[in-house]
């Protein structure tokens, strides 16, 4: 079986679990629009999108090794933050970006938040933070994630945040499908870019 084939077959799983599109981007860290070709090829003729699939499940299925990258990412933002910009809440992107928003705010004792994006709202209109965790009102916060694919959820959080009187002081990925350095003018810290040569 081709990966091709094989992401069609764990796209259509999951969505037969129940999983939306937005839910099925993140589990296969892909854009929503590609998640949808995998699920209608065929039926349409749309022109596949061009994505890349990053399969990170070693990493993300071992605590261990889900806790060194994390520690990465805090040591990057921290090597080009000298002057620590004084953080005290990281926010975690709901799913991937929580267990290291989690591990990164443990590490550096800070508060943890969690945002649920508007993709994963079953009216698509809008994300919130959730109400079991840190409130972000009047905090500096650090944004984490996975990936960025389309850097939509990114700058959703960002609006979001700036709306309810936050400051988001940066965005730290462990992968950047965009090569970014800044969204809604909040500095990128990603540890790879990955670029498509076509």
């Amino acid at each position: 079986m081709s990966s091709l084939e094989e992401l069609m077959t764990k796209a259509k799983d999951l969505h037969s679990e129940g999983h939306s599109s937005g839910q099925i981007a993140d589990e296969l860290s892909l854009s929503v629009d590609t998640v949808t070709w995998l699920l209608t090829q065929g039926k349409a003729g749309i022109a596949a999108p061009k994505d890349v699939h990053i399969d990170w499940t070693t990493v993300s299925s071992n605590s261990t090794l889900l806790g060194g990258i994390s520690s990465m990412m805090l040591a990057n933002f921290e090597a080009a933050n000298e002057e620590e910009e004084g953080i005290d809440t990281v926010i975690g992107i709901s799913v991937s970006g929580v267990p290291l928003a989690t591990m990164i705010a443990a590490e550096d004792g800070l508060n943890l938040a969690i945002y649920h994006p508007s993709k994963h709202n079953p009216e698509g209109k809008i994300g919130s933070i959730s109400g079991n965790f840190s409130k972000v009102s009047q905090r500096r916060c650090l944004i984490v994630d996975d990936c960025i694919t389309t850097g939509n959820t990114l700058t959703e959080i960002v609006n979001y945040l700036r709306r309810h009187k936050s400051t988001p002081v940066g965005i730290c990925v462990i992968f950047d499908k965009r090569g970014v350095r800044e969204i809604e003018g909040v500095p990128v810290y990603s540890l790879f870019t990955i670029k498509r040569i076509d």
